[in-house]
């Protein structure tokens, strides 16, 4: 018996040790390494498979596997990156420059000019427009959703897609692994009765077992014939029937239809995701980018397979950038080091930072880390503000009217580091204007939220505040 226990012992200090050792040269944020470390250390086994099952990024080490062809956004030739760059970086004002250089030099990925985006809200608008696009598409039909549910919503989206591949369209649906759960019964295999071709991104597995389920698709993305495309924050489901008040579960969210040369850029986002999950490799579309508009943009996709940090990188910058105000609404707030230090020195210089949060999460463990740090913020002179019910799932980033992003990444570790998600970065004066005057009307319509009201709360909430805080880079 002493020698079994003595076995266990020396195992325990083995696995405590190789975790541990992965952690610290691994992990790129000294807290995550510390906190795997502490777990392997201070949990003997059910630590080190904690860390061997959540903490280690295999699906970064699964896409240096990916065929090159599948990684088209990636501009290999630096000479000629430079020159298209530089084409399109004139058309920005120079006050802007410092923005678009930064995430050239991140994304690697060209602005693209001629761009038309629509602001749509609540599933009153979007869903409308997303079926009726459905149901005009010609050739190919590329939906990319975290949730789908199989509501009345959700059948409505079932059956358009189902048609279309009736009448011949190449329609293919990607489902997030976790996300379908979220729905009984699944909206996949519905669809694949239907004749629709369906994938699962990462889906849950018990043999072999699945190692990554912390990782999820995040995105939002709907291409009709490589021409028209759809992303946000918008999921598939009644809950974002917001106009509806007899519907208990509302959200209410912004959606976006674009057309342009971005789009192109959007569907290789899915063919890359599609080919990660299956392997196939598909062909854009043929059909030429059109100019409808006047927006420059271009399309970020955010994971865990890319360099980290790309869009916090974005985020930093572009408010570090700023030099008359800067809006940030987003459902999930919490900022990285380095995204708080450029919104206080920001704050400090005079910018007018304005922070819009819901007063109710949905995710309340979320929420009271964020409110854990909002005096950090608040004594620095930066505004923060609780929309009323019903929760609002909405994201949008703008800097002085001009510079802005829509999409589907919220500000937390889970969008910024494990997510994948997909942000269009946008430069447009008359459409940012519209975007500012959305958050305007939303302030006005919120309770802004005060050092002293922070300072308030009591022993027993100010705790449960700081130990969710300790635990915000895992949520």
């Amino acid at each position: 018996m002493y020698i079994l226990y003595g076995a266990l012992i020396i195992f325990d200090i083995l696995l405590a040790g190789a975790a541990s050792g992965h952690a610290l040269l691994y992990k790129r944020d000294p807290r995550a390494a510390l906190g795997w470390i502490a777990v392997s250390l201070i949990f003997p086994f059910i630590g080190p498979l904690l860390y061997f099952l959540f903490g280690i990024n295999r699906v970064k080490m699964r896409a240096r596997k990916l065929d090159p062809r599948s990684t088209l956004r990636i501009e290999t030739d630096s000479d000629a990156f430079e020159k298209k760059a530089a084409v399109a970086n004139l058309l920005i004002p120079p006050q802007f420059r410092d923005i678009v250089r930064l995430s050239d030099k991140v994304t690697r990925r060209i602005l693209v000019g001629g761009n038309r985006i629509e602001m749509l809200n609540n599933g009153e608008q979007v869903y409308p427009a997303m079926i009726e696009t459905i149901d005009r598409t010609k050739h190919s039909l590329f939906l990319t959703t975290y949730i789908f549910e199989t509501n009345r919503t959700g059948k409505q989206f079932i059956n358009s897609l189902a048609h279309a591949a009736e009448r011949g369209v190449d329609v293919r649906v990607m489902l997030d692994g976790i996300g379908e759960l979220y729905s009984i019964p699944r909206a996949g295999k519905i669809l694949q009765k239907l004749g629709v071709r369906v994938t699962r991104f990462l889906p849950p597995k018990l043999i072999p077992p699945t190692l990554n389920i912390n990782l999820r698709n995040h995105r939002k993305i709907l291409i009709s014939d490589g021409q028209i495309g759809f992303t946000g924050g918008m999921n598939i489901g009644d809950r974002h029937l917001a106009e509806n008040y007899n519907n208990l579960s509302r959200v209410i969210d912004t959606h976006f239809l674009l057309t342009g040369p971005v789009v192109k850029q959007i569907e290789q986002t899915f063919i890359e995701d599609w080919f990660f999950s299956t392997g196939e490799q598909l062909s854009p579309s043929e059909t030429p980018s059109l100019y409808s508009g006047h927006s420059i943009c271009r399309a970020i996709a955010e994971g865990p397979n890319e360099d980290p940090e790309k869009l916090a990188t974005i985020l930093s910058g572009a408010v570090s950038s700023a030099r008359w105000r800067v809006f940030i609404m987003t459902p999930y707030f919490l900022p990285s080091r380095e995204l708080i230090a450029a919104i206080k020195i920001a704050a400090l210089r005079g910018v007018g930072v304005s922070v819009v949060l819901p007063s109710k999460s949905n995710l309340p463990f979320v929420q009271w880390a964020t409110e854990n740090l909002l005096w950090e913020l608040l004594q620095r002179g930066v505004e923060v503000y609780y929309q009323l019910p019903p929760f609002v799932h909405t994201k949008l980033f703008i800097v002085d009217d001009y510079y802005a992003h829509i999409g589907s990444a919220n500000i937390d570790p889970r969008s910024l580091r494990l997510n994948f998600e997909l942000n269009i970065e946008i430069y447009d004066k008359p459409f940012t204007k519209i975007l500012a005057d959305y958050m305007q009307k939303s302030i006005q319509r919120s309770r802004r939220i005060s050092l002293e009201m922070v300072d308030k709360r009591s022993l027993a909430v100010r705790t449960r505040d700081a130990v969710a805080w300790l635990f915000s880079p895992y949520l």
